[in-house]
């Protein structure tokens, strides 16, 4: 209503200043009966409002439309009415929908294929670091720890970059089954054997009663804790020699937790822990730190449905726990 009024404010008074007008003239010409000229005056204004009560009425869908805006783009394909605007309105958004959907599939198709490009490349650069770590095993210490050492790194790097990019379609990625929770552990701990050994800090596992069951993706899951076992070996290296990684039940929920006695969290860097590119005063020490590892660990919990809790003091350590909701946990159905 709002809107047809300010569109009609000018024809309004225009109308008004025309009546005053015509006032003026006829009284200036000596013809002074004014009840005459009110009642033409009420014959006009009645007409002015018929004919505005019948343009609003008949174009009542139209404004309405303009005033509340689109929700979705699909929107933008429902008519607004019969009338000449409404119908130029319609024609220009349906065009403009058509050269959004026009572009919005090009995009997808660029980051299908560069999603397609990471992935390939990331297995290709696989399998000459796999070379060198054979071809290191040949060499003399320390020269064949060193470059197993940097091959470690840098497949840890491509997983990451991996994992970066195949999250932008995490939807069409994972798979929802039954996971082991133990199973995963000891997969986490079989791939981080020497990264662990170089570090001299060790996994101590613990399991409040065997077989806890959670439904959850098995891929992205060892991701997470790949993530955050890694994370606290690197920030306990030299501070402590182990790191606890405990399995157990609370309120009908599952938790997987990874403990350390690491440098800890500085409360001024907590709030943005999960934020993308976030090293803190933490990374800056430690330069191997891209700030990807939380971020990646926090979307992906959300797009499985788990939540991630953190506790952490300076120079205590830090305690991640990833919680799987009663309905995600097998094991107490």
């Amino acid at each position: 209503m709002r809107l047809f009024f300010r569109e009609h404010l000018l024809l309004i008074s225009f109308q008004l200043v025309q009546f005053f007008v015509f006032f003026l003239i006829f009284w200036l010409d000596g013809y002074h009966h004014i009840s005459v000229f009110l009642y033409a005056v009420f014959i006009g204004l009645c007409l002015l409002a018929s004919y505005l009560f019948y343009h609003y009425i008949s174009r009542r869908s139209f404004y309405k439309r303009l005033e509340n805006g689109l929700s979705s783009p699909d929107e933008s394909l429902e008519k607004t009415g019969s009338a000449p605007t409404a119908a130029a309105l319609h024609a220009l958004l349906k065009s403009q929908y058509q050269l959004y959907m026009t572009a919005l599939q090009r995009a997808e198709k660029r980051q299908e294929e560069h999603l397609e490009f990471i992935d390939r490349w990331v297995h290709q650069i696989k399998t000459p670091l796999s070379v060198i770590e054979l071809t290191a095993q040949n060499l003399d210490e320390p020269e064949s720890s060193n470059i197993r050492e940097e091959t470690e790194r840098m497949r840890h790097s491509l997983n990451t970059v991996l994992y970066n990019a195949r999250l932008r379609t995490i939807e069409q990625d994972f798979q929802i089954k039954p996971v082991l929770l133990a199973k995963t552990v000891q997969a986490v701990n079989t791939e981080n054997k020497r990264f662990y050994i170089r570090n001299r800090v060790y996994p101590r596992f613990k399991e409040q009663h065997p077989g806890i069951t959670v439904e959850s993706d098995e891929k992205w899951l060892f991701f997470i804790l790949d993530q955050l076992v890694q994370n606290a070996v690197k920030y306990s290296a030299g501070r402590s020699s182990s790191i606890d990684i405990t399995i157990y039940e609370r309120d009908g929920s599952a938790i997987l937790e990874v403990k350390d006695w690491g440098i800890g969290i500085p409360p001024e860097d907590r709030r943005r822990i999960f934020h993308k590119f976030f090293t803190g005063s933490n990374g800056r020490k430690y330069r191997e730190s891209t700030g990807m590892g939380l971020y990646l660990v926090n979307e992906v919990c959300h797009y499985l449905g788990h939540q991630l809790e953190v506790e952490t003091e300076v120079n205590e350590g830090s305690i991640f726990r990833i919680v799987f909701s009663p309905s995600q946990n097998l094991t107490s159905m």
